[in-house]
């Protein structure tokens, strides 16, 4: 396992010198029940993961006690790797179940975008939309961006039932430049995204499996295309993306899942 995550490191400094060059660049991760049953040895690995960005959504932070205290230590962690980073996390999101109820968090580089004004959990489907997303505006360079964060039922719960929803926010927030990304529990495929996609938005991946199955078969570790970027490509253009395959550092599917079953997403996006 050593060796695999060697290379692991290996790759991520080869993408980090890769990036230097290139514009914004965000990623998005579901990391499984996020709070006190992280380690610190799985934080470090998470940083080490993530310490590449400019800006990173993460969603399923624990709503309870230790959610945001994880984020925190994840910020110290990566504090030590040279850069300064800072960070927000939401209020618990509003909804009736206690057991979907949870947290968002930001985390970024002051040095590389600049936040303006504060977070928020959107409120304008609160009662429709069960983990209401929480948006943040950046600028890169003085161009502003603003991310929605978003963090779906179960598939057994029909997503389409709130992403639907989606489709209003753009008219809602006219002013403002969105991009939607998270884990919608549904492929960019499912007809509920064709409104997004008639006003221009478009997704960084597609045709990618983005969730941990329970076992590989063979070489086949992916189960899901879940996860992806939503951005309007009239006022951005995406450079480069893709997914983080963090697995492959580890011997087995089991040890992989101790971090998340979901992969990271990423792109590097040039703000028109």
């Amino acid at each position: 396992m050593l060796v695999k995550k060697q290379t692991f490191l290996l790759l991520s400094f080869l993408f980090l010198t890769l990036l230097s060059h290139a514009q914004v660049s965000v990623c998005s991760w579901n990391i499984m029940n996020f709070g006190k049953s992280k380690s610190d040895s799985e934080l470090a690995f998470i940083a080490t993961t993530l310490n590449k960005y400019d800006i990173i959504t993460i969603q399923e932070v624990v709503a309870g006690n230790g959610g945001a205290q994880a984020v925190a230590r994840l910020v110290n962690i990566l504090n030590n790797k040279g850069a300064q980073w800072d960070y927000a996390v939401s209020d618990p999101t509003t909804t009736d179940n206690p057991s979907s109820k949870e947290r968002y968090a930001y985390v970024w580089k002051p040095s590389k975008v600049k936040k303006i004004g504060k977070c928020w959990l959107e409120q304008n489907f609160q009662k429709e939309i069960d983990r209401e997303p929480y948006m943040s505006t950046f600028a890169y360079e003085g161009k502003p961006f603003t991310i929605v964060s978003f963090h779906a039922v179960p598939k057994k719960k029909n997503p389409e039932s709130e992403i639907k929803y989606f489709k209003l926010l753009p008219a809602l927030y006219a002013k403002l430049n969105l991009i939607f990304m998270g884990d919608f529990n549904c492929p960019q495929s499912n007809q509920v995204f064709i409104p997004l996609k008639k006003m221009g938005y478009a997704t960084i991946l597609s045709n990618q499996k983005t969730s941990l199955k329970q076992k590989c078969k063979g070489n086949d570790c992916l189960a899901s295309e879940y996860d992806n970027m939503f951005f309007n490509s009239k006022r951005n253009s995406t450079l480069k993306a893709g997914i983080v395959p963090f697995h492959t550092a580890f011997t087995t599917l089991k040890e992989a899942r101790t971090i998340s079953d979901h992969l990271p997403i990423w792109s590097v996006f040039k703000i028109n």
